[in-house]
């Protein structure tokens, strides 16, 4: 099998799974219909593992899943191909986390808490969270307990202090991760969020503030990108996994 695959308006790249433990994620804005069909179809196809595609509104995720999944349409509603008869099953569409995904994985033994500062802060968090399900992370999530009412925090420090990682998605000045990152031991990966007034420069207030923290070892992603902190985690989770796997080996351990 190439390791591209050519659409000609794409390039799969289908050895991404191989490599990295998942195969190429759809990036949905600027995309057509049509064109994101023909590349989830490709996905579905030629890898094994969860096909997702993120920032997809619900009209479009909705004109796509019409075309592509088998037995909720007949063929004139799905419209011309790309449907190419595999069972890899029904998309799952999250309106709030604008994610849609076809065969998630199952929840792992990883345990991995989203944290959000502020109600503002949901979709971020949203994301982020279920991105990390998709993927097999076993995640939960904690809403509103930013800094300006610390009491809040502290109540939930055992949820924090239980998870195996933790996602800090924070706007205005992004004091939460600091105040997690110096609670737990676990890793913690920072989303700076574009909430807050004028002085919060869209996030960039919160970004440079989560880069001085002081809480040492804080991991840092793109504004708003609550997809990228899940794929941190993932990361970081295949990582151990790895080591459980060398340590449970006869000769495997160095």
């Amino acid at each position: 099998m190439s390791e591209v695959l050519d659409l000609g308006f794409a390039r799969l790249d289908l050895a991404r799974e191989a490599r990295q433990g998942l195969p190429e994620v759809v990036y949905g804005p600027g995309k057509t219909v049509e064109q994101i069909s023909g590349i989830v179809t490709g996905l579905l196809k030629h890898n094994t593992g969860p096909v997702l595609v993120t920032r997809i509104e619900a009209e479009t995720a909705e004109a796509v899943m019409t075309r592509l999944d088998p037995g909720v349409h007949d063929a004139e509603t799905r419209g011309p191909e790309p449907y190419d008869g595999q069972p890899h099953g029904p998309a799952t569409y999250d309106a709030e986390a604008r994610l849609l995904y076809w065969r998630p994985s199952p929840a792992g033994d990883f345990c991995l808490t989203v944290v959000a500062a502020g109600t503002s802060d949901r979709p971020v968090a949203a994301e982020a969270a279920a991105v990390a399900a998709a993927v097999g992370l076993d995640t939960t999530a904690i809403h509103d307990v930013g800094v300006a009412g610390l009491d809040r925090i502290l109540q939930v420090r055992d949820r924090l202090q239980a998870a195996d990682a933790l996602i800090v998605v924070a706007g205005m000045e992004g004091a939460l991760a600091s105040v997690v990152g110096g609670l737990v031991r676990a890793p913690v990966v920072a989303v700076p969020v574009s909430t807050g007034y004028g002085a919060s420069l869209e996030g960039v207030t919160a970004l440079l503030a989560m880069h001085a923290s002081c809480a040492a070892g804080v991991t840092v992603v793109n504004i708003d990108s609550g997809f990228s902190a899940a794929m941190a985690v993932h990361r970081i989770a295949q990582s151990l996994a790895n080591t459980q796997r060398r340590v449970n080996t006869p000769g495997g351990a160095r």
